[in-house]
């Protein structure tokens, strides 16, 4: 990851911006890998190699601190009381469903997949729908 400074801003007002090469995209099946991407304190502002569908996602792609990192019945929840509770729910569950991991990435779906081998669960997608 490298760090340079737009060209078209005014002197006065240049804006340090992150760049992050070979990104992927996980919006649609196509996982493009060599998206380059631009982006200031808050947010991503330019997408270099993406295609429009991959643009938008990533532009319009927020992580603003909206909610609390996890919800227990309803209440705020820390993290570890969260995995806590997420763990006794696998745990007692018969066959738990993994499911909607069209939009993640390759890690996060073999982690689903160990966990759905672990707790004998199932895994299906958006596809069978």
């Amino acid at each position: 990851m490298t760090t340079t400074r737009t060209a078209d801003a005014p002197p006065q007002h240049k804006q340090e911006l992150t760049v992050v090469q070979h990104a992927t995209c996980t919006f649609c099946g196509c996982v493009c890998d060599d998206i380059e991407l631009r982006a200031n304190h808050e947010r991503i502002v330019e997408t270099k190699r993406a295609c429009f569908l991959g643009e938008a996602w990533f532009k319009h792609h927020t992580a603003e601190r909206l909610y609390p990192d996890a919800l227990i019945d309803g209440r705020p929840a820390s993290y570890d009381e969260a995995v806590e509770v997420a763990a006794e729910i696998l745990y007692s569950a018969n066959m738990p469903l993994v499911y909607g991991l069209s939009n993640t990435t390759c890690e996060a779906q073999r982690e689903a997949v160990w966990l759905a081998e672990l707790v004998g669960g199932v895994i299906d997608s958006h596809t069978s729908l």
